[in-house]
Formats: structure tokens, C-alpha cells, sequence
């Protein structure tokens, strides 16, 4: 039964699904190539569009900026200690400047400097403007070098643990999953309905999907699509303290901003579109746990408080250094209480909130994976098969028509048909935009127009199928060049 059809892209900047009809000559347009329209393109692909921002903080109920430096939530040493940093990293500055790289306030960084000032630790040196102009002390850079051999931290003020968990909580599930949003969301695949009508409800459901199938099916264009699924943008902290200690966490590779930000948003906090996390057998225990950098003494978020109020899935799971066991062990807890226990380098262990969807991703069979044990920790478990003959000719159509290559539906009986027995495997979705990609290519060398035609597709086949040496061909090739 068909399930899933790759992503279909003519290149790297163009979606075929909404290329121009006419990239044809009129001579090869191909008319007559007209799949079957019940495996459709759900819809419109720009429909699926980043939620822009509210135009105010305060109307939304994000936070908004601490009126003073009590009210931040963090100990005033450590907002002392970071401007302290900063200050001595850039030698003068100004209040302006100050508050703009710690995301406070002008009011907050002024009371912090009156404290510092009074201490001996930097000194005013003039005015810009209406602006004071900072520079700290000979005492101030000693402090500072003391204070580094702990923490060096001259970035954004963090917010308190209490302020993130709370932030975390209130964005748990907002958006509702329903067939619409889930067929927006894969709207530039090839899916039978009745595919979605399983993962729907795994979705929906709290635990953890499995998504589990032979190789190529589309496994994982269907985890990095699910993200599509939330409307809603969510708080991303900068840094979360604790205990004194700095934990980053907004990571400009994993977080997109929406913009324009709400204005009069506490600039701690950047308002992002809902996170997906994606790692591979890269994966180490490493990375699901506190990580302190021993130059700087600040503690890099694991992926998991990344993923939070999103989406993580680990893909080709079963490939990871950690076995499927220890993986799963790992979030036992995670998925079952929705809290993560994290430990300080010192010791020092504490909750955070989980709200993550945990998607694996794989193509080993489940029996190679775990026991009956392991099946029953992951309840929502769905099957991502080849595709049917109806479903790879619309993603070919859609494909040739993004490459603009000429083709009709002898051309994709041909295709299928040499995929088949070169192969002995069923119809997989990545084919046909490999082969319009080595198609293009022959066809920019040669100097010759693009249509794939039963010529076209052995050519193509033979760069793109190895050959076995069961039919001799190495022995005989050698023999020749002998």
C-alpha cells in the first residue's frame, strides 16, 4: 500500500510543485502525463507560512521588560558579575551600549553600574551625549579576571529557572492537530490520505512516534515536516539561570525568530517559531546532558531543552555509539512525567519542563532494535512503505516539471519498469528526482534538450545503478582493457 512520497524539488531555490508550466517547449509539453489526482499535493505550499509576531508584548501577555533590577528574578551578583565581564571584554562603553548587549534595561543597567561604581569596579569617564561612558576600574579588570577563572559570561542576562519552566508550561500544546493542519503540513508531499489518518492520532497522542520502514521511503522528509503542523510562535530564552550558573540556551542554528519581534518584549526572550531538533547517528549521551565549556564556565543547553515547546527527532535511530536501550532509558522519564532531570558539574541536579514530540526515525527492522519491552515504550508505531505506481508518477510529473524536462507517461512506465529490475525493490520516492538531477546534467554536456525518453533513461541508468559482478561484467571489462 503507498505511503509516502519524498519531497519533490527541481533545485535548491525552486519548488517544482509550483513551477511554471511554461519551462516546456511547446513541442514536449507533456499533456498527456497525468497522474492519478487522488495522491495529491495536499495543498498550496505557501500556505504554510511562519506566524508573524504580535505588535505588542504587553497585549499578547509576553513578558515585558523588569522595571528593576529586583524584579529580574536573578541575583543582582550575577547581573553585576556580566556587565562587569562586558565591560572589561570591550574596555569603555557606554549605558546604552551595555544594556543593548546584556538585552536589559537602561534603568537596570544604571542601578548595576551605581553598585559597581560603589565597589570601585568601573568608573565614569565622561558623557556621550546624555550617555555616561564606562570603563572599569584597575580593581574592576582584577575582579573580572578572578570572576572568569568561574564563569567569563558577557552575554544577554539570562532569565531564572522558575521564569523559563512557567514560560514552558503556558506554551504546551497551543496549536490543535487536525487533518487540515496535518495536510498543510506535508503539503509539498505526495501522501495517501489514509497515511495520515495514522499519524494523526500518533501525534496527538503524549508518547513518542516510531517511524520505522525500508530505506528511501521518506521517513525523514516526514519528521522534518512536522513542525509545519504548530501555527504558533514560542518564547526561546537566551540563557536560563540556576544556582548562579549560566545555561545558554537560544541557538541561532536551531531557533528562527519571527520578525517583525513584539514590541516592548523582555529582550531575554526571543519569540521563535516552533523548534525541530533533528540528529542522526551522530547522537551521544554528551549531548542529552548539561555541557560546561571549561574555557568560559557557561553550561550549553542539551537538545532536548533546544527542543522544547517542538519537535525532536532522532533519526536513523539504531546507528546512534548509545544502544536503542540506553537511548530509550534515557527518556523514560521524559516522556512519562514530562520533566528532564539535569545535573550542574558540581553536583547540583534539577527539573526542567519536557515538551517535546520525541519522533525516531529508522530503517532497521523492529526486531533488530529491542525486545517485545522495547515495543511497548513507544505505543505509536507507523509503517512508511514503498510508494505504488500512481503516487511516483505524480511525483515525477511534478519533478520533470520542476527541471523542466519533457516526459509522458511511456517515459515514466519505462522509468519504473528499469527501477524495478535493476533493483528487485519496490518503487521508492527519491528516483525520479535523482534521475531528472544526472538527466540534467548529461543534458548541459551534451547541449541537448531535456526530455525523458526511454534513450534518456538508460542513459541515465547506466551512470546511476552499480553493476554487480554476478553478471561477470568486472571480469569482461577487464579482459577488454587487458
Amino acid at each position: 500500500m503507498e505511503i509516502c512520497a519524498q519531497l519533490v524539488r527541481g533545485n535548491d531555490d525552486l519548488n517544482v510543485m509550483t513551477a511554471p508550466t511554461d519551462s516546456y517547449p511547446d513541442e514536449q509539453r507533456p499533456a498527456e502525463f497525468n497522474p492519478d489526482p487522488s495522491m495529491n499535493s495536499l495543498s498550496d505550499p505557501s500556505a504554510v507560512m511562519p506566524v508573524a509576531a504580535p505588535a505588542s508584548a504587553e497585549a499578547s501577555g509576553y513578558p515585558t521588560p523588569p522595571p528593576s533590577i529586583g524584579e529580574l528574578g536573578v541575583p543582582e551578583g550575577v547581573i553585576e558579575d556580566i556587565i562587569l565581564q562586558r565591560l572589561t571584554l570591550d574596555g569603555r562603553s557606554s549605558v546604552t551600549r551595555m544594556a543593548q548587549a546584556t538585552a536589559l534595561s537602561v534603568g537596570i543597567v544604571d542601578s548595576a553600574v551605581d553598585a559597581l561604581r560603589q565597589r570601585l569596579l568601573l568608573e565614569i569617564q565622561g558623557m556621550n551625549g546624555r550617555d555616561y561612558v564606562l570603563a572599569p576600574t584597575d580593581k574592576g579588570k582584577q575582579e573580572a579576571v578572578q570572576r572568569a577563572a568561574a564563569c567569563s559570561y558577557a552575554g544577554a542576562a539570562p532569565v531564572s529557572l522558575d521564569a523559563y519552566s512557567v514560560v514552558v508550561e503556558a506554551q504546551k500544546g497551543r496549536s490543535p492537530i487536525t487533518p487540515a493542519t496535518l495536510g498543510e503540513a506535508f503539503s509539498d508531499l505526495v501522501i495517501n490520505p489514509t497515511f495520515l489518518d495514522d499519524l494523526g492520532p500518533a501525534l496527538v497522542s503524549k508518547g513518542a512516534v516510531f517511524l520505522y520502514g525500508p530505506p528511501g521511503t521518506g521517513k525523514t522528509s516526514l519528521a522534518e515536516r512536522m513542525i509545519k503542523m504548530y501555527k504558533d510562535p514560542v518564547l526561546v530564552p537566551r540563557a536560563v539561570e540556576f544556582d548562579g550558573q549560566i545555561i545558554t540556551v537560544f541557538d541561532p542554528s536551531l531557533h528562527e525568530p519571527v520578525a517583525p519581534q513584539p514590541e516592548g518584549l523582555d529582550q531575554r526572550w526571543v519569540l521563535c517559531n516552533r523548534p525541530c531538533v533533528i540528529v542522526g547517528g551522530e547522537l551521544t549521551n554528551k549531548q542529552l546532558e548539561l555541557e560546561r565549556d571549561i574555557s568560559t564556565g557557561v553550561y550549553r543547553a542539551p537538545l532536548q531543552m533546544k527542543a522544547n515547546n517542538g519537535i525532536f527527532v532522532i533519526d536513523d535511530f539504531g546507528r546512534q555509539k548509545m544502544t536503542p536501550e540506553e537511548i530509550l532509558n534515557r527518556w523514560i522519564v521524559p516522556l512519562s512525567r514530562s520533566v528532564d532531570f539535569l545535573t550542574l558539574a558540581y553536583g547540583t541536579a534539577f527539573t526542567i519542563p519536557f515538551d517535546a514530540k520525541v519522533v525516531f526515525s529508522t530503517n532497521m527492522r523492529p526486531d533488530q532494535l529491542g525486545d517485545d519491552a522495547f515495543a511497548r515504550r513507544i505505543p505509536n508505531k507507523v509503517f512508511v512503505g514503498s510508494i505504488e505506481a500512481a503516487a511516483f508518477d505524480q511525483i515525477l510529473a511534478a519533478v520533470c516539471k520542476g527541471f523542466s524536462i519533457a516526459c509522458n507517461q511511456e517515459g515514466a512506465d519505462y522509468m519504473k519498469a528499469l527501477i524495478i529490475e535493476q533493483t528487485g525493490q519496490d518503487l521508492r520516492p527519491y528516483y525520479p528526482a535523482d534521475f531528472a538531477k544526472t538527466l540534467t546534467a548529461i543534458c548541459d554536456y551534451e547541449g541537448r534538450a531535456k526530455v525523458m525518453d526511454r534513450a534518456a533513461i538508460d542513459r541515465v541508468a547506466n551512470i546511476y545503478f552499480t553493476k554487480n559482478d554476478d553478471a561477470g561484467v568486472w571480469d569482461t571489462q577487464a579482459k577488454v582493457a587487458a
